[in-house]
């Protein structure tokens, strides 16, 4: 007879839901990758599109958030299989191989696939000349990229490419522009950001259409955290405000001009530093970096900038509204970045409380620049056309309708050249990009102090912010110049 013995413990089922277990522990554990879109350590902390959206789902479940951003792809779905992480969310697309290990969620946005070469470089004419007169191609390991190479390669048998593991798609994009690399694929939306910090990133050619990009989960009978997915990005959908995430992210990188950026980003360099001192101490409400992009669109930093209208200085103001702000040498820069910062901060407060925090801003510099009443226009004519007015993703394609007789004929205040204040809004919020992706460019360790490595990825407490980490030493004099001075440059506003 054989007789069973039990000490110490008992071996008990957990018949807990997956649900039931994040719950109990009080935490959602996501694991997102380390990059201009997902996560990243912005200038207030950490931001970005998959962070704020895990952010709203674990309060949805009632539980805090855990962020365990990895710098290299290669680390995720293991940590995902092994149960280090219950989510990840991470920007990826929805392949064939994923769909078939792991569980995807609802797409939130598409992307394609596209073929980067450097600018000034050979361009290839198809997928034949990849490697003519021995160019590299390379892709991060186990991406949805490298897949798109293995159809590639099955049509073309003697292309030859790389597999890189230890890496992610920044990196690469960073190598192509720096000539380091012949090739590479990225997505569009992550080509589109890095072209304002890097803008001799140039697209080749495009490899597939657009490809759903969603969150990915184990693959389970447990429908419990899965069902509560599906309900919120349904409900983020119905509501507006995904696609007014998405508009924070990346609805200002439809047009790159290399011109422009290239001149910018030269700017930042010679420039900036002399009036970063400035921008900073009148920036007030603002970061500072939105008020610094505002200048350059406003006089590319010239002090003495004045236009054919009698706008001026800096932040080209007008008489009476430098009058109004007690401006009373409009070239001294001082007084026009501060008189700037207080007229932007006065349009701000009349922007409508219906609006999102997150997206006044972007009224207020359309205000800035066709004044109040016309941009409550774009709004009543967004409403009458069935658009949403609290939404800069709905007034922003009405803002050029100002121009047009059939529509501004409707509205209080009359024709404005609203195409130009749309142009000037994201105009300025590219500027910003640039500034804000520079300086991560120039400080890639930002809050390594911050984080302890687990398995690859790193854990992060979110609600913890980290400071802003200061990294400019002022050595510059500025003098303020007489109102009577010539000007040397016209801004061409």
């Amino acid at each position: 007879m054989l007789v069973l013995f039990l000490s110490g413990c008992e071996w008990k089922y957990d018949d807990r839901t997956e649900l039931d277990k994040i719950r109990d522990s009080g935490v959602l554990r996501v694991g997102t990758l380390n990059n201009q879109l997902s996560y990243y350590i912005g200038p207030d902390g950490p931001t970005g599109l998959d962070l704020e959206l895990a952010s709203q789902f674990a309060q949805s479940l009632g539980v805090k958030l855990e962020m365990q951003p990895a710098y290299t792809l290669s680390g995720l779905f293991p940590a995902l299989e092994r149960g280090d992480v219950d989510i990840i969310a991470a920007g990826l697309t929805i392949t064939k191989d994923r769909l078939d290990h792991f569980r995807p969620g609802p797409a939130y946005y598409y992307v394609s696939q596209q073929l980067v070469y450097k600018k000034g470089h050979w361009r290839p004419r198809n997928l034949s000349e990849l490697n003519k007169d021995g160019a590299r191609i390379a892709v991060v390991e186990d991406s949805s990229h490298a897949l798109t190479l293995q159809a590639i390669q099955r049509e073309f048998p003697e292309m030859i490419w790389e597999s890189v593991k230890d890496t992610d798609d920044d990196e690469l994009l960073k190598q192509v522009a720096d000539g380091q690399l012949d090739f590479t694929i990225a997505d569009s939306v992550d080509i589109a950001l890095i072209q304002r910090i890097h803008p001799a990133i140039t697209v080749a050619l495009e490899l597939t259409e657009d490809e759903p990009v969603a969150w990915f989960m184990k693959k389970s009978q447990d429908d419990s955290v899965y069902a509560l997915m599906i309900e919120f990005f349904g409900k983020k959908t119905q509501s507006g405000e995904l696609a007014a995430l998405e508009e924070k992210y990346f609805g200002h990188v439809d047009s790159f001009d290399y011109v422009d950026t290239r001149a910018f980003l030269r700017a930042i360099d010679s420039k900036l530093p002399k009036w970063e001192p400035l921008f900073k101490k009148y920036a007030d409400q603002f970061d500072w970096r939105m008020l610094a992009a505002l200048s350059y669109q406003e006089s590319h930093w010239n002090p003495r900038a004045v236009s054919p209208t009698g706008v001026r200085g800096m932040m080209m103001l007008t008489l009476p509204t430098a009058k109004s702000v007690g401006v009373k040498n409009r070239l001294d820069p001082e007084q026009s970045i501060r008189g700037g910062a207080e007229y932007l901060y006065k349009m701000l407060q009349r922007v409508p409380d219906s609006v999102n925090e997150n997206e006044k801003i972007w009224y207020a510099l359309a205000s800035y620049n066709i004044g109040f009443g016309h941009m409550m226009d774009a709004r009543r004519l967004t409403k009458a056309q069935g658009g949403n007015p609290d939404s800069w993703a709905d007034v922003k394609q009405r803002l050029p309708l100002l121009a047009k007789r059939q529509y501004h004929k409707q509205t209080r205040y009359g024709y404005a050249r609203g195409y130009e204040a749309l142009s000037y809004v994201e105009n300025i919020r590219r500027y910003y990009q640039s500034i804000v992706g520079y300086e991560q460019d120039k400080a890639q360790a930002i809050g390594a102090d911050l984080t302890d490595n687990l398995d690859g990825l790193q854990t992060i407490n979110i609600e913890t912010s980290p400071d802003e980490v200061e990294a400019f030493t002022q050595t510059d004099v500025i003098e303020p110049v007489s109102e009577e001075s010539p000007a040397k440059e016209a801004n061409d506003k």
